[in-house]
């Protein structure tokens, strides 16, 4: 198969991880999720990642702890999912390299940008951990602010649901789904599928967005060969 973007930086949710198990790390998903980015590479594609902490941690869930310390928290989550990716790629025999916003020298490199573009010119899987290093911000933000660092040519957002609807289609009988739908139209609508930051990171980088249900693994695949296997977000 023939890929159509070679940069790409793929954003998976935590809870992904976690399969049926709901919380935590169920390694054979792991293991499945990996066996895909390995194919991807096989086929010539860069490959950066960025992981949610949903699995360990959903942020703040009491108003008497500070909004930093539970931040930081979740980056720290972001810390172990890059960590067990990274084992899972290496028992499928892939080169991989975990790239730390808060230094951890212990468990990965602190993230440089000259270095991660160096990795992934030489063909290893560059995972991008702890956000963006700084409270206040999600990891759909930091997904958006590497995949500018490294000049991706498209994020991978790989969610539970197969694209962008006009209305959250569990709770709306008439949720309406988009094969394509503009940056802007995401924001005046204020669409859920990112946070607002990161898609006017990706508006004003010119980065499209591929969104997509991962419980059909390929489709990472195929959305890098150009397909629209869920929903594409781009300039109008």
């Amino acid at each position: 198969m023939e890929l159509k973007y070679k940069r790409v930086l793929l954003k998976l949710s935590g809870e992904v991880l976690a399969g049926e198990k709901g919380t935590g790390v169920d390694y054979d998903m792991v293991q499945s999720i990996a066996g895909y980015i390995k194919q991807l590479q096989e086929l010539g594609a860069e490959i950066g990642v960025v992981i949610g902490a949903g699995n360990f941690w959903r942020g703040r869930s009491n108003p008497k702890m500070e909004r930093t310390t539970a931040d930081y928290m979740g980056m720290l989550a972001t810390v172990m999912n890059a960590l067990a990716m990274s084992d899972a790629l290496k028992y499928l025999g892939t080169e991989s390299k975990v790239l730390s916003a808060i230094p951890m020298p212990q468990v990965g490199e602190a993230y440089n940008r000259e270095n991660a573009v160096k990795y992934l010119s030489e063909g290893k899987v560059v995972l991008f951990a702890a956000g963006t290093g700084s409270p206040f911000f999600s990891t759909d933000t930091a997904a958006a602010l590497r995949a500018a660092e490294i000049d991706a040519e498209l994020i991978l957002l790989a969610k539970n649901i197969d694209g962008v609807y006009d209305c959250d289609p569990a709770k709306c009988e008439t949720a309406k789904k988009y094969d394509r739908i503009s940056y802007s139209e995401v924001l005046n609508q204020k669409l859920g599928v990112m946070d607002l930051t990161s898609i006017t990171i990706c508006m004003d980088n010119q980065i499209p967005i591929s969104v997509f249900d991962l419980n059909v693994p390929e489709n990472i695949i195929r959305a890098c060969s150009g397909l629209n296997v869920g929903t594409i977000i781009e300039e109008a």
